[in-house]
């Protein structure tokens, strides 16, 4: 496999594992797909099916079976899928597709991301400028950092290698099955890729190879499965 094959979207997604699916066509990487959230969402909120999704006001479509607190908060454009959970004081603010059994928990907030089905953000999450994969899961208090320090563009460090990205805000791609432990920092332009476990408290930054135990940045190791 050559390298850069490693953060191509189909290396880090299941895509079925999502309705939004059709927003990745044409694209290589997966924050590629960032800048189209908003207008992907309201495009594909007006074709869905209305026995099983409601237009709760412009441009928020939450399924029927979904369950969502009354004390949540969701701004416009919004998908929020089959199954969902949206808990007590969560903050949708905006641009965000909340995938089918999906948690979204106290006090997290959510902007311009895509949430996989299964995915779990349940306690004190900052998701930002993100894409969560299948079955991924943010433990309490972990956060998607997205923007630099310096304001400058986020550049992706991978191979010894600065990609750029043109993006002043980007977060976090998280492959499928990843488990990112409490209190931990993903920094700008982080890449994680599938089955991946990082330790709680953890700092990281640029890319981290699927099927590893992320301990430190100097000490990763595979994981045995």
């Amino acid at each position: 496999m050559e390298k850069m094959e490693k953060i191509r979207i189909d290396n880090l997604f299941d895509l079925e594992q999502t309705i939004a699916k059709d927003i990745f066509k044409g694209c290589e990487y997966p924050w590629e797909v960032l800048p189209k959230i908003k207008d992907f969402i309201v495009q594909l909120g007006k074709t869905l099916d209305k026995e099983k999704f409601e237009e709760v006001k412009p441009n928020v479509w939450i399924a029927k079976n979904a369950e969502v607190a009354e004390t949540a908060y969701i701004n416009a454009p919004c998908i929020i899928d089959e199954g969902a959970t949206i808990r007590h004081c969560a903050y949708v603010r905006g641009n965000a597709i909340v995938g089918k059994d999906t948690v979204v928990g106290n006090s997290t907030e959510l902007k311009n991301v895509i949430l996989f089905n299964n995915v779990q953000v349940p306690h004190y999450n900052y998701v930002g400028d993100s894409i969560l994969g299948y079955k991924a899961h943010m433990g309490a208090g972990s956060i998607s950092a997205n923007l630099k320090a310096d304001k400058m563009l986020v550049m992706v460090s991978f191979d010894g290698k600065k990609i750029e990205t043109n993006l002043r805000k980007f977060g976090a791609m998280i492959g499928d099955n990843v488990d990112v432990g409490c209190n931990s920092v993903l920094n700008p332009g982080t890449i994680i890729g599938r089955n991946t476990s990082i330790y709680p408290l953890s700092f990281v930054r640029g890319y981290v190879e699927k099927n590893s135990i992320y301990k430190n940045k100097n000490e990763i190791v595979e994981k045995r499965i």
